[in-house]
């Protein structure tokens, strides 16, 4: 591997990490703008946010309530079967661009509306947002952005969106990664470029963690929201970068 390449790849993992850490999502979304110029996207994003979630799993398993995540996990496993099937099929240019313009519009509307607690659709609707969330981790590694911005206007304290974030996006990765194993897509260069990540991976994680002990709840949300606005810049930046 060459040196450049070895740069971008542990400072993906290290931001990437951090952001996971602190947030319980984001490793995929932030690592994306550095890995998409040397790297095929979706099984390296896959594996090492698997890795990430595992990492700061045991800090917020208490916080996790099945009641609010079990809607959320039905509808992400099976959206996670199409999304893959999409791998093959779809424009990823495209659908990650589309996601950094969304990414560009949410979350800036929701920092300047007054928090809120929609009741709207009940747990069916949480099922449909964790479905579409599913679809978008079977295909690019994207599970987070909907279940975030949906449980981001739910009224749940931190620790209740956390559990949410965490509990979602482990599980939809993991059997995202399940599938694509099966598909033959994870070789032995994507194994390696993983192994070499990991160590950033884990000590952003771990330095992101301490960071959320720290926060309230209204500058949890803040920094949820302008994480989520910053990886929209940073995936319409690499698709339109990707042109050149």
């Amino acid at each position: 591997m060459e040196l450049t390449t070895l740069i971008i790849l542990i400072a993906g993992a290290l931001c990437g990490g951090f952001v996971s850490g602190l947030s319980g999502f984001g490793l995929a979304l932030v690592s994306l703008g550095f890995w998409l110029y040397v790297f095929p996207p979706t099984v390296v994003v896959l594996l090492c946010s698997m890795v990430s979630q595992a990492s700061t799993m045991r800090m917020v398993r208490q916080h996790i309530d099945f009641k609010l995540v079990t809607p959320f996990l039905i509808g992400g496993l099976a959206g996670v079967i199409p999304g893959s099937v999409l791998v093959a099929h779809a424009d990823p240019w495209g659908f990650k661009l589309f996601v950094g313009l969304f990414l560009l519009i949410f979350p800036p509307a929701l920092y300047f509306t007054p928090p809120m607690a929609l009741s709207f659709g009940g747990r069916w609707m949480d099922g449909v947002i964790g479905w579409i969330g599913g679809v978008m981790g079977g295909f690019a590694g994207l599970s987070g952005p909907p279940p975030i911005l949906w449980a981001s206007v739910r009224g749940w304290d931190k620790h209740q969106r956390r559990g949410v974030f965490q509990a979602f996006n482990s599980t939809v990765l993991i059997a995202a990664l399940t599938l694509q194993t099966a598909h033959g897509l994870v070789t032995r260069d994507v194994l390696y470029a993983a192994l070499l990540a990991l160590p950033a991976i884990l000590l952003g994680a771990w330095l992101g963690a301490r960071t959320y002990r720290a926060l309230s709840d209204r500058s949890f949300r803040n920094v949820v929201l302008a994480l989520l606005f910053l990886s929209g810049l940073s995936l319409v930046w690499s698709s339109f970068a990707g042109l050149g």
